[in-house]
């Protein structure tokens, strides 16, 4: 099984967000992540976070309260919930906006997970370790953007300008807009982490 967090990001499309989700996923809604939910007619499995920002709670929603001064965002007291509960498979939405430092807080928080998707409106975000597949379609663009150091030994298939064991330097924009030549790509790297970004074309 897979757990979703709801987060109190921006979502524009909806529809788009909520084809994302399955039925059989754990829903877990991070305080605001509640309203998002309802305009998606989703209940949650949880609700948690400090609760200073969702409305209308629902009776019979189970909630994890939190104290406002807290030395944790909600979207990571979220998580750490779905970390506990034994999930690897972890899918992240509405957690960017125009909150910078809780999106790139969040962004970061995927290197706690063996297996994390943050989506929003207009982007798919991975975490790359050692080896990652990517679905997709002929022309999407694919960033790779190390995180933390250097990463090295980075091989790719599947993309318009290929890598074979080079180095991707932290700081550096080379693996910025690579364009998928197949219907999905798979990278490689050898050593470091990395954020791997496939653009939403609409």
């Amino acid at each position: 099984m897979r757990a979703v967090i709801i987060g109190n990001g921006q979502i524009n499309d909806y529809e788009y967000i909520k084809s994302k989700i399955r039925s059989a996923d754990f829903i877990i809604c991070a305080d605001g992540g509640y309203n998002h939910a309802l305009k998606m007619g989703i209940t949650p499995d949880i609700l948690i976070g400090d609760l200073d920002s969702a409305e209308n709670i629902g009776a019979g929603i189970e909630k994890l309260r939190y104290p406002e001064r807290k030395d944790f965002t909600d979207g990571e007291l979220a998580i750490d919930y779905a970390l506990k509960k034994g999930y690897g498979d972890i899918l992240l939405l509405s957690m960017t906006g125009d909150r910078a430092d809780h999106t790139i807080t969040d962004i970061l928080l995927m290197t706690k997970c063996a297996n994390a998707c943050m989506i929003d409106d207009n982007n798919e975000i991975y975490i790359l370790r050692d080896k990652l597949k990517i679905e997709g379609k002929k022309g999407d663009t694919v960033s790779i953007v190390p995180i933390g150091g250097d990463v090295s030994g980075v091989t790719t298939e599947g993309l318009e300008y290929p890598l074979d064991r080079e180095t991707l330097y932290f700081g550096a924009s080379r693996g910025v807009s690579n364009v998928m030549n197949e219907d999905g790509c798979a990278i490689t790297a050898e050593n470091g982490i990395a954020l791997v970004i496939k653009v939403r074309n609409v």
